[in-house]
């Protein structure tokens, strides 16, 4: 027992006097003339990029707790996967609600105590922190609030901004928090080095009259000043930016900001080409950040419901141009909760769930530290390569290549800038340098001449709608840990160079072929044939050991079967069809049994092509105009057969099989139309702003119905932006992708567009439709829709350029509503890849207060 607490004893020590030698080379951070954070005593520019993480707090604590697990063992476990994707700062709003009474005291509890060791952990990692000291929200999302002792669980957000008792609550707590002593590190939160500012609290929505906002902000500045603190102090503005010289006022050094360039709560993936959402961030009231000389961060930012990598590094790149100097990412999955996507069903990012979206966010972090601030690359398309980096969004690759470092979240066929002095690679897919097979991440460290460590991920998989109604006994992604083949070609290297496992427990030898070897997931080091052992595996690397390794063991615990049939096909052409699947048992094999309109009857095996995907075509000469109705039966290893759509164990021929249905694929002639919307079936898919009263109604004809949207007022003021200048616009936006995919040959033989609907208010209604291509672009053209029922044409050579909605719309609210770019293509109805519809272009000026709606029944081309 006397050696367990001198053991801690002395871990205390080291670290408190770490953190003193930190704080005695850095200094605390201070705020310039400029509105730059800068270091105390070097000077620097304050740099920093990582995430949000709540395993602490609310859902994420509870669920670990509810899973039997030990919530610091897997802070442990994340904490080494920030390190290994470059992340040197962390974020987080603190649910006060669970470690405050009513009164805002301070209280000393199990969540508290998990945060300091949280905090102790990111310090040994040298991460930097903003803390957040007040959420004002409940502990109970996405489950219902429990019963928490805090001011906030009293008085509510919006009471807490304005009620006395409420105020002097906040104001004790912040008092208190500042001034707690961290066990783990001995230092307080006001002296802590590794904090670079404190943010008072989370999206306060001020309403009312300036001096009361000044008023409550000098409170909460003054209550943390008490505590002599000297960090830079930052407020949260993005929620009524019309008060931004009142939140200077109250004695800030500066503001902090929020993207959701996609929006928030679509749920499911969006498609499409979504890097015109992030060409800018622009902030419209930047003469106020310099005339307080204010600095600006980023607390929270993501691309939600979207499942690609390219998108990030783009965001970055956007937040640098605006001056932002540190930026974090809502919110890194728990890797224990990665599996169910629980806490925030919109957003989704885990190395090991999901390795290309981790992996854009290393390369963000690059992007932060490499890229100058305010350094302007221009509009899109031309700002998708910029400095090192570049971003693709048809190979869905985000990329950094520099002469030390090589980034890539997919497979890229970039040559090196320089291999002799590359230093470090990490990625997905293949390279020049490496070649995997596999799903996961890997990361290639130089530690040595002629000596390498090599890190791999286990695969991960997605086997469900990562953003839809999520639940703990629901799996969305899976991981499986499978022997795969990878190849390394650097000089350093040579040949037949020698790799061996050193993470504990591993025990694979993996046998090299010139270049290539088997591997499996785990640490190795990789090792040229001539060079001598200089290294241990308890060497340091990084923040921890050469030895480190952490990814969760194989969850495949069922039969996961993924298949999306085509919405639609041309007669005469092939059809390919893919399924991913896998089990814990090994799939003997995949059957394809079907039948024609025509009576033909077809059955085929599918080839297995890897990583659980599987293929098979359906030949052109049995694609013929009716429909094709096929089955798919999944035969296991151990017998086990299942039948799909059914998914019902057993064989779709067994006499006592009873659900047959099968999937059904319409097969069309060229010369048909192309169906693009139909409001029975796409209604709900619409990417549009909410407004009350929008609703899908049946019409008098029989299996028909009319998406009816009722815009009372084009323009609505924003509580949240109150100075932003009036557009008259409703816009609304439908994916076409999966509608066109397999028609694109026959849609250059289509001259029109056809808009079946009515006006709604008993008045005419002008809607402006525009095609919206893969690069951004719009070309189209206003009709006059009147309230009678009726198709609606608009001849395609009509189509002229037209402005781009920002689509999603992103939060926050001043961001610009349209696009601005540099593109100059000519329309192409091949590369279409959805449709807008605008309510406001051609509306007289005196009909612009008045209400517009239409009901929409189809859209098609003929």
């Amino acid at each position: 027992m006397k050696q367990h607490i001198l053991k801690i004893t002395i871990i205390l020590l080291l670290t408190f006097f770490n953190g003193i030698s930190q704080n005695k080379s850095k200094g605390n951070v201070i705020v310039d003339e400029q509105g730059v954070m800068r270091w105390e005593k070097s000077k620097e520019e304050v740099k920093g990029f990582g995430v949000n993480y709540s395993v602490p707090f609310a859902h994420a604590y509870r669920s670990a707790k509810l899973m039997n697990l030990d919530p610091k063992t897997e802070i442990d476990h994340d904490v080494y996967h920030f390190g290994r994707l470059g992340f040197d700062l962390y974020r987080l709003h603190v649910w006060d609600t669970e470690i405050s009474d009513s009164l805002g005291n301070l209280l000393e509890n199990e969540h508290l105590d998990a945060f300091d060791y949280l905090l102790w952990k990111l310090k040994k990692a040298n991460i930097n922190y903003v803390i957040t000291p007040i959420a004002f929200w409940g502990n109970g999302w996405p489950e219902p609030d429990t019963k928490s002792p805090g001011f906030s669980n009293k008085y509510g957000k919006g009471d807490c901004l304005t009620n006395p008792d409420a105020i002097k609550a906040q104001q004790n707590y912040l008092e208190q928090f500042i001034n707690h002593v961290n066990p783990y590190t001995g230092i307080a939160y006001k002296e802590e080095p590794n904090i670079i500012a404190f943010e008072v609290s989370n999206e306060p929505h001020h309403r009312g009259e300036s001096e009361k906002v000044t008023e409550f902000v000098q409170g909460m500045v003054a209550a943390i000043r008490k505590t002599e603190t000297k960090k830079p102090i930052f407020y949260n503005m993005s929620h009524a930016v019309q008060f931004m010289e009142a939140y200077f006022k109250g004695n800030v050094q500066g503001g902090t900001f929020q993207w959701y360039p996609t929006g928030l709560g679509y749920g499911q993936e969006l498609s499409g080409n979504l890097l015109p959402n992030v060409n800018d961030y622009n902030m419209p009231f930047d003469s106020v950040f310099k005339k307080y000389h204010g600095a600006k961060l980023v607390y929270e930012f993501d691309a939600a419901d979207v499942g690609k990598s390219y998108i990030y590094p783009a965001i970055a790149r956007s937040f640098r141009t605006a001056g932002i100097q540190i930026a974090t990412h809502f919110a890194y999955d728990p890797t224990f909760l990665a599996p169910f996507n629980t806490e925030y069903n919109t957003h989704y990012m885990n190395l090991n769930y999901a390795p290309q979206k981790a992996l854009a966010l290393k390369i963000c972090s690059e992007i932060f530290h490499d890229i100058p601030i305010h350094s302007n690359f221009g509009m899109y398309p031309n700002n998708a390569v910029f400095g090192d980096f570049k971003v693709n969004y048809q190979n869905d690759l985000a990329e950094y290549n520099s002469e030390t470092k090589y980034f890539y979240t997919n497979t890229s066929n970039s040559s090196l800038k320089n291999e002799r002095k590359l230093k470090e690679i990490a990625g997905f897919g293949n390279s020049v340098v490496v070649s995997y097979d596999g799903l996961g991440a890997y990361f290639l460290d130089k530690i040595s001449k002629g000596v390498w460590r090599l890190e791999v991920m286990p695969d991960a998989i997605w086997v469900d709608n990562l953003f839809g109604r999520n639940s703990l006994s629901k799996r969305v992604g899976v991981i499986n840990w499978e022997t795969h083949v990878m190849q390394v070609n650097l000089e350093d290297l040579s040949v037949n160079f020698d790799v061996e496992a050193i993470n504990d427990g591993n025990n694979f030898i993996p046998e090299v072929n010139n270049k290539s070897f088997q591997i499996r997931p785990g640490t190795y080091i990789i090792s040229r044939r001539d060079s001598s052992k200089k290294w241990s595996k308890s060497d340091a690397f990084k923040a921890g050991q050469l030895n480190d390794f952490y990814a969760p063991k194989s969850n495949v615990d069922k039969l996961y079967f993924t298949h999306n049939p085509v919405e639609v096909i041309s007669e005469n052409s092939d059809l390919l069809l893919e399924v991913q699947c896998l089990s814990p048992e090994p799939i003997e094999e995949l059957s394809l049994v079907g039948y024609t309109s025509s009576g033909q009857y077809f059955n085929q095996k599918f080839e297995y092509k890897g990583n659980y995907k599987f293929v098979a075509t359906i030949e052109s000469k049995l694609v013929q105009n009716g429909f094709l109705n096929y089955n798919i039966i999944v035969k296991q290893k151990d017998g086990k057969e299942t039948t799909f759509p059914s998914g019902k164990e057993g064989n779709l021929y067994a006499w006592d099989f009873y659900d047959r249905a099968p999937y059904k694929v319409p097969v069309v002639t060229k010369e048909s139309p192309v169906e693009l919307f139909n409001a029975i079936e796409d209604a709900n898919d619409l990417v549009r702003p909410w407004r009350r009263g929008f609703k899908l109604v049946p019409t008098e004809n029989f299996g028909e119905a009319e998406y009816q949207m009722n815009i009372e007022k084009l323009f609505v003021t924003d509580q949240e932006n109150l100075d932003a200048s009036p557009i008259y616009d409703f816009s609304f936006k439908h994916f076409i992708i999966n509608k066109v995919k397999l028609r694109r040959d026959d849609l250059v033989s289509k001259t029109t567009l056809v808009f079946r609907g009515r006006a709604l208010n008993d008045k005419p209604c002008k809607v402006q439709i525009a095609f919206v291509l893969e690069d951004g672009s719009a070309f189209g053209k206003t009709i006059n829709i009147n309230p009678e029922a009726d198709g609606y044409t608009l001849k395609l050579n009509e189509l002229k350029p037209v402005r781009t909605v920002t689509l999603p719309r992103p939060y926050p609210s001043f961001l610009p509503y349209y696009l601005e770019h540099e593109m100059t293509s000519d329309f192409d109805i091949t590369k279409v890849e959805s449709l807008q519809f605008s309510i406001g272009p051609e509306i007289p000026i005196d009909e612009i207060n008045d209400a517009h709606g239409i009901g929409i029944i189809s859209v098609g081309l003929k």
